[in-house]
């Protein structure tokens, strides 16, 4: 008999508080070779604007094991469906054991956001007073749940496509947050005087320029998880020291840095380090205040277990949950 966890059981055990060091272990375990995690592989489903992956991974510290199936649709709010749906399954590391079913979109939701916090909090040159936020959909409003846990930020500035989605999001995370939110006419004066920057879009063409970038900013890109999306342009990526989640994952999926690889404009070696190794203490990360550092996230499998494996044993704790046999 397998535990059942809905979207609904996990928003009660699931925490911004306890996931942002859980990415933090997770991910030094992951770039220290405490964890086995092939590359996803990738089914296109081009007719309909999708795609399905495959996401397995053991993490040996926690003795997590177990996959997540994500299929992403970006068409698919315009048809009331998240862009983003998954499954994961969670199994005992000792015996192979179906242990847990459970929702995996709000998990791809939270940890993402929780390791771009994690990451904030290693590489900003400064706690971040001015957040701009690229995007006004679930990503944006996770990440903004996120970094409050790093430093509450003073000035919240969105811009969307749609300028009626960032109105909504701004009105929204003003009522729900009681932050200063503000909606930008354009990326350029959103970034404008930014601590920090995400771009959580799903865009297939830079909606960040180079030019627009100060010195001391740090930038978490999460939306290009494709070779062929990007939301930096090429001279964005060339000016920052780039971090990545996993360097192998990187070069061959994250449009942001495949793009420039391919067109000879850089070179791997101008990704400094895995964040995992910032994390673990092998790598110094920012070295100076002036620098514009970039986190470069596709998101790793890694994550998805460490976090079922957590949900999981607080369900079996607290007595939530329902039962599911195959049998």
């Amino acid at each position: 008999m397998a535990l059942l966890l809905r979207e609904s059981h996990l928003r009660e055990l699931l925490t911004m508080r306890r996931l942002i060091p859980l990415m933090e272990r997770t991910l030094a375990a992951f770039s220290t070779g405490a964890a086995v995690q092939p590359l996803r592989p990738v089914v296109p489903v081009d007719p309909h604007r999708g795609f399905l992956a495959v996401m397995p991974a053991y993490l040996v510290t926690q003795e997590a094991l177990g996959l997540k199936a994500v299929s992403v649709y970006p068409d698919n709010p315009s048809r009331g469906l998240p862009s983003h749906l998954a499954t994961i399954l969670l199994m005992d590391a000792q015996t192979g054991v179906l242990l847990a079913v459970m929702d995996g979109r709000l998990i791809t939701e939270m940890r993402t956001a929780a390791v771009s916090a994690a990451v904030t909090a290693k590489l900003a040159a400064r706690p971040p007073r001015a957040v701009a936020l690229l995007g006004a959909g679930v990503q944006a409003r996770s990440h903004l749940e996120a970094l409050r846990e790093v430093a509450v930020p003073h000035d919240v500035r969105v811009w969307s496509r749609t300028r009626d989605g960032a109105e909504r999001f701004a009105a929204e995370t003003r009522e729900r947050l009681g932050l200063h939110v503000t909606v930008a006419a354009s990326p350029a004066d959103a970034v404008r005087g930014a601590d920090v920057v995400c771009t959580v879009t799903s865009s297939r063409t830079p909606v960040l320029e180079g030019a627009w970038l100060e010195p001391g900013l740090h930038i978490n890109a999460v939306g290009a998880a494709r070779p062929d999306w990007q939301e930096l342009d090429v001279a964005a990526v060339s000016r920052s020291r780039v971090f990545v989640d996993a360097r192998a994952s990187a070069v061959a999926e994250a449009g942001d840095l495949v793009v420039p690889l391919q067109a000879g404009a850089l070179t791997a070696a101008h990704i400094q380090a895995e964040v995992g190794e910032v994390f673990a203490g092998l790598h110094p990360g920012r070295t100076a205040a002036d620098e514009i550092t970039l986190f470069e996230s596709v998101g790793l499998a890694v994550e998805d277990v460490a976090t079922a494996k957590l949900a999981y044993e607080d369900a079996l704790a607290r007595g939530i949950g329902g039962e599911l046999s195959l049998t």
